[in-house]
């Protein structure tokens, strides 16, 4: 049933922000911009950076479609914010969007829950050693995968294959985080699952194969490059497409996520067993983005995917009528 516009009244959509990810932030906003404004919403564009969010209640603001990315707006500091204002946003609510951003935190909650993902160890910025640097290949094993644990779009993501370049991996993530997340590395396929909805109305949408260039999915070819394939339906081998959204799904509800999110997957080549690798709660919407791309092989245009997560938008502590068109 379509939804008249009018009903979200004036929609802020938030963009750019403070983080690493500001220039990919701007790419999302402006195609959500133009999405909402083609189907009629009275659609503005918004950046934290360059005014307060005061402004967003003083001007009258009544929802938030977010698509601020990393830092400052996707880990619970502009969801806080927003449950202040009393202003209902897209995605997930504050203790959700914290937990998310921390990849080593959203793995503890999976293992405490029985969902496979990676192995890993974490160093502490002025805490480890040397020593403790050169230890984690004895641990992993090579390769391995080096990153910031707070950080997306693969920024400071380094793959280690001969130990000695675990010292500069390690350095050049802790120039953006004080934690150090060295994970196993998972040979095999790489995908990635979008989720819509919340509680029980939630549901996975199609799983995306993703073949980069020489096995390298990095920020340059995630963004700025056509050569990464992008295979949907997936051809996975039978079953193996509804098991990985089933996983999904667990480890979407586990983290008590809402509205959209999407999650990345590694399956092994030789055991074909899926690990979770991290859930983004304020998924990419530039062209090269992954949620429009299943979204339109389940039938569902851009622009519809705009309004349906928009009218998901909530506070974690909603009255209910700020629900439109029925449960959010």
């Amino acid at each position: 049933m379509r939804i008249e516009p009018s009903v979200f009244g004036k929609v802020a959509v938030l963009m750019g922000g403070h983080s690493a990810e500001r220039e990919i932030s701007f790419m999302s906003g402006r195609g959500v911009l133009a999405a909402l404004l083609s189907q009629g919403v009275d659609a503005h564009a918004f950046d934290p950076a360059e005014r307060p969010l005061n402004d967003l209640k003083s001007e009258g603001f009544e929802r938030c479609f977010i698509t601020l990315h990393g830092r400052f707006g996707e880990d619970g500091t502009v969801q806080g914010a927003l449950e202040l204002l009393g202003i209902p946003y897209t995605g997930s609510g504050v203790m959700a969007s914290s937990v998310c951003i921390d990849k080593v935190m959203t793995k503890r909650i999976w293992l405490a829950d029985g969902l496979s993902t990676p192995g890993y160890v974490l160093l502490r910025r002025g805490v480890y050693s040397s020593a403790d640097v050169m230890a984690v290949p004895d641990t992993l094993g090579l390769p391995l995968i080096v990153k910031p644990a707070r950080e997306g779009s693969s920024i400071g993501l380094t793959k280690v294959t001969h130990a000695h370049q675990m010292a500069d991996a390690v350095a050049q993530a802790a120039q953006l985080d004080a934690d150090i997340l060295c994970e196993q590395f998972i040979s095999g396929d790489e995908v990635t699952c979008p989720v819509l909805g919340s509680g029980t109305d939630a549901r996975a949408l199609p799983v995306i194969r993703i073949v980069a260039p020489e096995g390298n999915y990095d920020y340059q070819n995630k963004y700025f490059t056509d050569t990464t394939q992008y295979i949907v339906p997936c051809g996975l081998p039978a079953g193996e497409e509804a098991a990985i959204q089933g996983l999904v799904l667990a480890a979407y509800q586990t983290l008590n996520c809402r509205g959209w999110a999407r999650a990345d997957v590694m399956i092994d080549a030789t055991t074909r067993q899926p690990y979770l690798l991290e859930l983004n709660t304020s998924p990419g919407m530039t062209g090269h983005s992954l949620v429009p791309m299943s979204a339109r092989a389940a039938g569902m245009s851009y622009e519809a995917l705009c309004l349906a997560v928009l009218q998901s938008a909530s506070l974690d502590h909603q009255p209910a009528a700020l629900s439109v068109g029925g449960r959010v």
